[in-house]
């Protein structure tokens, strides 16, 4: 990950810093700024290569950016950008259709090499993530994808599939893998990739890709929703599949494409966390972290953590305690 930040450069440059070396030379925009307002300017941003594609997650005081026809020329990317707002808002114009503002929270999608212009809504500057997927690295190859000129993901059946496979790709980049080639990360690009496209009308839904694209988010969703929900002795399929709008049918089709069942995925999860609270708090009363993980009874509990990991939660405890 190469990170960088204008505390580096003397205030008095950077904003000029910012312009010249960040904004131009590393993202190909054109930023502006009113010179009285130069002083007080801020900007930080992280970039990591992330399964053939860049991620980058930029703070900064409010200015204005353009990516303009000559921007373009001397910066050319061939590239589909997803955008997600981070901060209180964000505006674009300057390009073919309406402008539009995407709120926090939001996506936006576009071809890298298509003009626009875009700046924040209100005083709290610019909070966003960009990832820049290369057009030669997306199997659906269509010409269209050269014409999407920045628009907000409205499908509201996507855009919660969009985010958790964001979330993901943030996640497997902290877990310490930033290979390039990393297949995890890289199935998680195309997928966003397909996502993308679907939503522009480039891939359809119901064909190969997307539907390979539809399973794995919706896959992901459902662990997160059952990472959400671990404490519940209750959490069962139908409450699953009720909260990501599918049959208790499609969901177990979802877990049988993956390495465990959808029973196991829970089981497995609440044993992990038992051991992230044994670690955190060693102290606490074992019956009271199976609780907090939503095990069905303390014996229940003993039963499967022996199972899976040969030792009693209390001997792991004294092992925890004795630094092992």
């Amino acid at each position: 990950m190469y990170r960088w930040c204008t505390d580096e450069v003397e205030p008095h440059d950077r904003f000029d810093y910012w312009r010249e070396v960040r904004a131009k030379g590393l993202f190909g925009v054109t930023a502006e700024l009113e010179r009285e307002r130069r002083a007080d300017f801020f900007g930080e941003f992280s970039l990591r290569q992330l399964g053939g594609a860049s991620l980058v997650e930029l703070k900064a005081s409010a200015y204005t950016v353009e990516r303009s026809a000559s921007d373009i020329a001397s910066a050319p990317g061939d590239a589909i950008c997803v955008y997600q707002q981070l901060g209180s808002g964000g505006w674009f114009g300057g390009m073919r259709g309406s402008d539009f503002a995407i709120a926090n929270g939001g996506f936006a999608t576009s071809h890298i090499d298509l003009p626009y212009r875009t700046a924040p809504l209100g005083a709290g500057g610019f909070h966003l993530r960009i990832l820049k997927i290369p057009v030669s690295n997306i199997p659906a190859q269509d010409k269209r994808m050269r014409e999407l000129a920045p628009r907000t993901f409205d499908d509201p059946t996507l855009a919660p599939l969009l985010g958790t496979c964001f979330a993901d790709l943030a996640v497997a980049g902290n877990d310490g893998c930033f290979d390039a080639a990393s297949p995890v990360q890289a199935s998680l690009v195309q997928v966003l990739a397909h996502l993308a496209l679907i939503e522009r009308g480039i891939v359809r839904p119901g064909g190969r890709r997307g539907q390979a694209a539809l399973r794995t988010a919706r896959l992901s969703q459902a662990r997160r929703l059952i990472a959400r929900h671990l404490q519940d002795p209750n959490l069962a399929p139908t409450m699953v599949a009720d909260w990501l709008g599918i049959s208790v049918r499609h969901l177990h089709m979802l877990f049988e494409t993956a390495e465990k069942s959808f029973s196991q995925t829970i089981t497995e999860e609440r044993l992990k966390q038992s051991r992230r609270l044994i670690r955190e708090a060693p102290e606490r009363l074992i019956a009271d972290i199976a609780a907090a993980c939503g095990f069905e009874s303390l014996a229940t509990y003993y039963r499967v953590f022996n199972a899976a990991y040969g030792i009693a939660p209390g001997d792991f405890r004294a092992q925890v305690r004795a630094g092992h």
